[in-house]
């Protein structure tokens, strides 16, 4: 396969490099990533600016491009631009961290992986736990099994996989939904140099997700969460709802 590989931590993101020197020896490989970290930039993408896109001498088996680009920026570009050749599938990460609950609406990793998935590709989001030694081949092997086995033409359009890997040995994986995971946001405030007010967000994980089968749930029992994830964000059941409303406030006019 030709395979793209994006991430939002930036070019030289060891999660990044291992992933596609592993894949490198069964799969035809790409590497279009920010030149620097991007993370939590969400689906953003450049617009009235240039994009920068070079071509780094990171590794020699495969070409590795550096953008001055967003995540989504990454995919687009190199979808468009930088392939001379037709992708297959879309990689974004091995990221540094998971994304599980609301992350997902944050991350530039999901985002690179859902902005294939609206330019008609397979896509999927890799995330690894965030320690300081942690050792991403086993996670990159787990993702070329993963892709040598999967069909992804059960994927609908617009969808892409949201994978998150667990602390230690991996059990197996497990299909999940994404979770209600969120956070409790906290401010600092604190003073710079010249005495001025700046502040510093920090906040408490919240998970009291009441479904047995979701993400966060999942790798704490040490599997390998894997979620189908969308570009959009219809609530289905609300949607019924506010067409009854609908209905019956519009017998008031007219």
């Amino acid at each position: 396969m030709r395979i793209l590989l994006t991430n939002d931590d930036g070019v030289t993101s060891p999660g990044l490099l291992t992933l596609a020197q592993v894949l490198h020896k069964k799969h035809d490989i790409l590497v279009v990533a920010p030149e620097s970290e991007q993370s939590a930039t969400g689906h953003a993408i450049t617009v009235r600016m240039p994009i920068w896109a070079k071509r780094i001498k990171v590794v020699e088996d495969f070409p590795v491009y550096a953008t001055t680009g967003t995540p989504a920026d990454c995919v687009k570009i190199g979808v468009e631009v930088l392939s001379k050749e037709q992708i297959n599938l879309v990689i974004s990460g091995i990221n540094i961290g998971h994304n599980l609950g609301t992350d997902v609406i944050y991350s530039g990793t999901v985002s690179g992986a859902l902005e294939g998935a609206l330019l008609g590709i397979p896509s999927i989001a890799v995330s690894a736990p965030m320690e300081k030694n942690y050792d991403y081949h086993d996670a990159a092997f787990f993702v070329e099994r993963f892709i040598s086995d999967f069909d992804f033409a059960i994927l609908e359009p617009f969808t892409a996989l949201n994978i998150n890997f667990p602390k230690g040995i991996i059990k197996g994986w497990r299909a999940t939904r994404q979770s209600t995971r969120r956070y409790a946001d906290r401010f600092e405030a604190r003073t710079d140099p010249a005495g001025n007010t700046y502040y510093w967000m920090y906040g408490d994980i919240i998970e009291d997700d009441p479904t047995s089968d979701c993400d966060y749930k999942a790798i704490k029992e040490g599997y390998v969460s894997i979620t189908p994830i969308t570009v959009f964000m219809n609530s289905e059941r609300v949607l019924l709802k506010l067409k009854e409303v609908e209905n019956e406030k519009n017998k008031t006019f007219g």
